[in-house]
């Protein structure tokens, strides 16, 4: 499978895992997920890379309808700035390619922010690590196994 489903299982937690058929030409990888899994986009959070400062990459989990606020995040984690990180310092640093960046299972440990909508929801649905594979799991769960904070960083 993948790391980040192979950390659910391992850690034995509360997940369930969904494929669907991915298509290379869709414009946006979570608007297909939500809309080939029949789900509410509101419930399917894609994971970015942002870059502060100093350099560090932080990881945030935002719905895939809206769009990552780079100022909210920045005040979450405590840094001046944020910018989108480089495409492949994010996947160099997670160890999965764009498009199947998974929050769970990636090569380094960085600092998460989840945004605060997630606990609206019983489940949501993230990467699981592959385009075309996302695991379904209470946020709670997710930001247990990613030691993820949660913040108002979507918009």
């Amino acid at each position: 499978m993948t790391p980040a489903i192979d950390l659910l299982k391992k850690a034995r937690a509360e997940h369930q895992v969904h494929s669907y058929s991915h298509d290379p030409k869709a414009p946006s990888y979570g608007l297909e997920a939500a809309e080939k899994l029949g789900l509410d986009p509101a419930r399917v959070f894609k994971t970015l890379l942002a870059c502060t400062e100093k350099h560090e990459l932080l990881v945030a989990v935002v719905p895939v309808a809206g769009s990552l606020d780079l100022k909210a995040l920045a005040q979450a984690a405590g840094v001046k700035k944020t910018d989108m990180a480089d495409p492949a310092a994010a996947q160099r640093a997670t160890g999965y390619l764009l498009g199947g960046i998974s929050p769970l299972g990636q090569k380094k440990r960085l600092r998460t922010f989840i945004d605060q909508s997630a606990l609206a929801y019983p489940s949501i649905f993230v990467s699981a690590g592959r385009r075309g594979l996302e695991v379904e799991l209470p946020a709670q769960t997710l930001a247990a196994h990613c030691q993820a904070s949660f913040a108002v960083i979507g918009r």
